[in-house]
């Protein structure tokens, strides 16, 4: 098992053992795009060729074309996938592993959607992805994305308001700094929900390599371990030069990591 203060990073499986011999204690593998890939037939199953070593977390649940807030879809295809998508992240996943619900294209209400159907419906895929979650010992975490990205559940507050008012339990948030400076959210604010952190995902300023700009990272850390957060950090950021960049960015939140 990972310590509690472990640093990881997600970067594509070409790049996994690189980032390794750089000294990420884990990589964060994306689901949709590495993992799991469409048949012949259009069904999804693990990638054949997927042999990295079992992670704590994962990231890119759902493919963009899936419409998980759309109350006129067939739901029957957002289950197929789910299914197949958790049971093969389970096989290659730590015990309680975190699976990252962003997925900001698929969620996104289609235009002249009814507001209040299309986040029931969505609700619906939250609980139900938690269940599946559940059945091979992962939890799933709800990811606020800014505005460009959806136009569902922007931030921290928005998140959790969203869990309390369908009554999802079992179900935390993540603090993305990228999402979070986008969308110009106090760190006031997501100190108010901290306790209900699930997940850190960390940028700098532009979304380069955290210690290359002035975004509040260690304010960041400080606020979620204050409140209880006692899991990994993952960088999640554009690279220039991935092996020249990461051991310094990976010194930098360790340094700035008050522990838990």
């Amino acid at each position: 098992m990972l310590a509690p203060t472990a640093v990881g990073v997600i970067v594509p499986s070409t790049q996994a053992a690189l980032a390794r011999a750089a000294g990420a204690d884990y990589v964060e593998p994306t689901v949709v795009g590495d993992l799991v890939r469409r048949d012949a037939q259009g069904r999804w199953a693990r990638d054949p060729g997927y042999t990295q070593p079992a992670a704590p977390s994962f990231a890119v649940l759902v493919p963009g074309d899936l419409p998980l807030s759309d109350p006129t879809a067939d739901p029957g295809p957002v289950t197929d996938y789910l299914g197949a998508a958790l049971a093969a992240i389970g096989t290659v996943a730590l015990p309680g592993a975190k699976v990252v619900l962003g997925s900001g294209a698929a969620r996104t209400v289609p235009d002249g959607a009814p507001l209040d159907a299309a986040r029931a419906r969505f609700a619906d895929v939250v609980r139900q992805a938690r269940d599946l979650a559940r059945a091979h010992d992962l939890r799933v975490v709800l990811e606020p994305l800014h505005a460009g990205e959806t136009n569902l559940l922007n931030g921290i507050g928005e998140a959790v308001a969203f869990l309390d008012e369908h009554g999802i339990e079992g179900v935390d948030v993540v603090a993305d700094l990228f999402h979070v400076m986008t969308a110009g959210e106090p760190l006031a604010d997501v100190a108010a929900h901290a306790d209900r952190i699930g997940h850190v995902h960390l940028a700098d300023t532009g979304r380069r390599a955290p210690g290359t700009g002035d975004w509040p990272v260690a304010e960041l850390l400080r606020v979620v371990r204050e409140a209880g957060y006692d899991g990994t950090l993952t960088i999640e950021c554009r690279w220039g030069d991935l092996a020249a960049e990461l051991p310094a960015a990976l010194a930098f939140v360790r340094a700035a990591d008050p522990g838990v």
